[in-house]
């Protein structure tokens, strides 16, 4: 999957669209210092999205934002690796 397009939307947020999804807009928040998945606009033109494109999709937006060390020092990704 590859990032397509991003815009800054106000209320820091970031609005996106991945190859995999093309017709789907998806809107991030920020988070002090990486980049969430808010929510995703979702077309029926596009296959469902899973969890694990949504992990995809962080990543690859906070990486391209060079906020990826902090996503990936996150409590919620270290609570993950334990399970």
């Amino acid at each position: 999957m590859q990032l397509v397009d991003w815009e800054y939307r106000r209320r820091y947020s970031i609005a996106a669209v991945f190859s995999k999804f093309p017709n789907s807009t998806v809107i991030f928040r920020s988070f002090p210092n990486y980049y969430f998945i808010y929510t995703v606009k979702w077309s029926q033109n596009d296959p469902v999205v899973t969890r694990e494109d949504l992990c995809e999709m962080e990543t690859i937006i906070n990486d391209n934002m060079g906020l990826l060390e902090q996503y990936n020092n996150r409590r919620a990704a270290k609570r993950e690796s334990i399970l």
